[in-house]
């Protein structure tokens, strides 16, 4: 989302990522974003707690409000509980693994093309977040 992101705000529509995985939002550097420690899939909130969702996006808005710096991610002060981090995958839903600094590609072909394109010290900077298509 924050490649997306970099070409809206390229055509000057200003864009907020909402996350629940820092390690990758900071990766792709969106131009502003929110994090909540949930697992992954409630970066608005736990089912069946419509105030809390409603808390939550509001200060959402407010950050999008009030974030100047470029690349800033607000974390939200919302706690899902007990120590969700521990349970089993499937109980929270939550199947993500921590995040590297080495490039890692779906295929062969697709480091080669990356390495083709950028060179070996850009390939996988960001995603090559610089390369973003505008008009």
């Amino acid at each position: 989302m924050g490649l997306i992101a970099h070409a809206l705000e390229a055509e000057g529509i200003p864009t907020l990522c909402m996350s629940s995985a820092w390690s990758i939002t900071a990766s792709v550097n969106p131009p502003r974003a929110t994090f909540l420690d949930f697992p992954l899939g409630h970066t608005s909130g736990r089912p069946g707690r419509p105030e809390e969702q409603l808390e939550i996006l509001r200060d959402v808005l407010r950050a999008f409000a009030n974030i100047e710096t470029p690349g800033t991610i607000v974390r939200l002060p919302y706690s899902w509980g007990e120590d969700w981090r521990r349970a089993e995958p499937r109980e929270t839903g939550d199947a993500r693994t921590e995040r590297s600094d080495t490039p890692v590609y779906q295929s062969e072909a697709d480091r080669s093309a990356a390495l083709a394109r950028f060179g070996e010290s850009r390939a996988c900077r960001g995603c090559a977040a610089q390369d973003v298509p505008t008009r």
